[in-house]
């Protein structure tokens, strides 16, 4: 299931990536998605909402929804535990990779480093995914063939569960700095 996200620019801070520790920075205007195994931040300011646990999707651990006019414009989602045999990055990149959809294109691949804890060296490792795919108009998504753009990391957290995160939007509508920043709010825990 594709995600999707801000049809709206937003103005962020920050970047992926790096040799930090502690806390991941989440820009100003911003709130954060807090699951057992990492948290990521979500423009909150441009009109995204965290959707209650009892309407997201069952394989979803945490999601932040836009809505305009009834379409679902943005998404930024938390997927836990989504593979079996998974056991470092590349393995639930992989995982992931293989979900983003036949109508994809892969852009780029890159290790990035995580926030969080300094003895969380491996759960600190993760691969970062940037896509482009067409929207496939079902469940209240942009009309069908809309040009989208996506951004997905994924890893293994401090207790070996897989994780990925992912932010998709209109193409466009986030410049690769904004995505740099989404990837640069992820802190694992």
């Amino acid at each position: 299931m594709a995600a999707l996200a801000g049809a709206a620019l937003f103005l962020l801070t920050g970047c992926g990536g790096g040799d930090r520790e502690g806390t991941a920075s989440v820009p100003e205007g911003w709130a954060t998605l807090d699951t057992g195994s990492l948290s990521v931040g979500y423009p909150k300011s441009e009109g995204y909402a965290e959707q209650p646990a009892g309407e997201r999707a069952e394989a979803n651990a945490a999601v932040a929804l836009k809505e305009e006019n009834g379409i679902r414009t943005g998404m930024v989602s938390v997927q836990l535990d989504f593979a079996t045999g998974v056991h470092d990055a590349a393995g639930a990149a992989a995982a992931a990779g293989a979900g983003i959809g036949l109508n994809s294109t892969r852009r780029a691949t890159e290790d990035v480093r995580l926030a969080g804890p300094d003895d969380a060296r491996e759960a600190r490792e993760a691969r970062r995914i940037d896509y482009d795919f067409t929207a496939d108009g079902q469940e209240d998504a942009p009309n069908k063939g809309t040009p989208m753009t996506g951004v997905l990391v994924a890893g293994v957290d401090t207790k070996g569960v897989p994780f990925v995160v992912r932010l998709n939007a209109v193409k466009d509508a986030v410049d690769a700095e904004d995505l740099d920043a989404f990837v640069g709010s992820i802190s694992v825990k």
